[in-house]
């Protein structure tokens, strides 16, 4: 974590800690250091007046996070418990809704909130949006309000957020993002007027940070202009969906050992490749694309169960958007979904990053592989014949191709 997060943060809890007081004592919290002010809430009636005090946001999350009766559901900088009180309502009684804050001041503001409006299905947790105290994949939708913006350590926040969603789970915040062509001093006033203490990003920026943490179709829907080059903006995207048990995430270094030797196992069947030998690791890394590395790994060990990768075909700009890609799982785990669901990760990344084909060379005698891509929406292009030399006799290669129908379509 950078040296200044806990600085930043310090910052930030004293701040809101003060407003917290404020609300909490029944003033109007109108300091003019609210991101955007008190969001305009249709649905706030019955809710408690002191949450709607101390309502410091940029949006309203919850209208777009879709929430389904049952589902359970995190407010990143939960403040005096609004969103997590409407988040509440819609999920139901069979559903939960946890509220984390870094302000002691706040947590007490909310659980007594919530306590006057009834709402049981509710929990309040210290803790930094740095470090949520929660295990993996325990909820199904995470939302935000005006938050994300405040941690000096984004990036941090996101795989936070990534971590404990569920697979198949959402992200669904409003937040503040500049503009990309922002005049630096005005937004650096902007920011300090709004209390954006730790600096704005734009949405270029937060889409690749979305990226890099694993999330895909992310969507970044600007909702309001204002001073200074900032906007308040919704931000929606998914962890990838995996079968019961298996968790997809980004590759990491540390997955080194057992991605090449799943890598190896392909190889020896004499039906992946015309590699013979899997790479070092510097190598595969140097070739993949970074954005494009995913793992399926057993939620309960781990265990790397599957990889897939991709690189670019070419150089060239007219070759910017086409890659070429891999998919390989553990000689044990075959026919679990763990193929379809790599791919499926593999799919939805790149077309976040503006990719229109991903392709791939395949043996006509790997029908597994076939099946796999026909099921995942890719076409047969051709055959090419008698292409490469391998173990000593010529074989053919089936060239298989999808291409994207949301980009590149022009």
């Amino acid at each position: 974590m950078p040296d200044d997060t806990d600085q930043v943060r310090a910052a930030v809890v004293a701040r809101y800690s003060r407003l917290a007081r404020m609300a909490a004592a029944g003033g109007e919290v109108t300091d003019g250091e609210g991101c955007f002010g008190a969001a305009a809430y249709g649905e706030a009636g019955g809710v408690p007046e002191a949450a709607l005090r101390a309502s410091l946001a940029c949006g309203n999350p919850v209208a777009v996070a879709a929430l389904e009766p049952g589902e359970t559901v995190l407010d990143l900088g939960s403040g005096g418990g609004l969103d997590v009180l409407l988040s509440a309502r819609r999920v139901g009684p069979a559903g939960r809704v946890y509220g984390l804050d870094a302000s002691a001041e706040m947590i007490a503001l909310a659980r007594a909130n919530a306590a006057a409006a009834g709402a049981g299905n509710t929990e309040f947790l210290p803790g930094s949006i740095e470090e949520v105290p929660l295990p993996d994949a325990q909820v199904d939708v995470v939302i935000s309000n005006c938050v994300v913006n405040l941690s000096a350590d984004k990036p941090r926040v996101l795989a936070e957020a990534f971590r404990v969603l569920r697979p198949g789970g959402r992200l669904g915040i409003s937040d503040v993002i500049a503009d990309q062509d922002a005049d630096p001093v005005l937004r650096a006033e902007a920011e300090r007027r709004t209390g954006c203490a730790a600096g704005t990003v734009t949405a270029a920026r937060y889409r690749d940070q979305l990226l890099a943490a694993g999330f895909t179709q992310v969507s970044i829907t600007l909702t309001a202009d204002a001073w200074g080059g900032l906007s308040s903006a919704v931000i929606q995207a998914v962890r990838p969906a995996a079968p019961a048990g298996v968790l997809i995430r980004p590759m990491r270094a540390g997955d080194a050992g057992q991605v090449l030797a799943i890598y190896q196992a392909g190889l020896d069947t004499g039906q992946a490749s015309f590699e013979t030998a899997a790479p070092s690791w510097a190598a595969f890394d140097a070739g993949k694309l970074p954005l494009h590395r995913h793992v399926a790994v057993s939620a309960a060990t781990g265990r790397v169960l599957g990889w897939t990768a991709a690189s670019p075909v070419s150089s060239r700009r007219a070759y910017a958007g086409v890659i070429e890609h891999s998919v390989y799982v553990d000689p044990g785990h075959h026919g679990k979904g763990i193929g379809g669901a790599l791919l499926g990760a593999l799919i939805a990344s790149s077309e976040d990053a503006g990719i229109w084909t991903v392709q791939s060379g395949v043996f006509p005698e790997n029908t597994a592989s076939l099946a796999l891509h026909e099921r995942a929406g890719f076409r047969v292009v051709g055959v090419r014949e008698r292409v490469g030399c391998h173990h000593g006799r010529w074989r053919d290669t089936v060239l298989v191709e999808r291409r994207s129908r949301v980009t590149g379509t022009g």
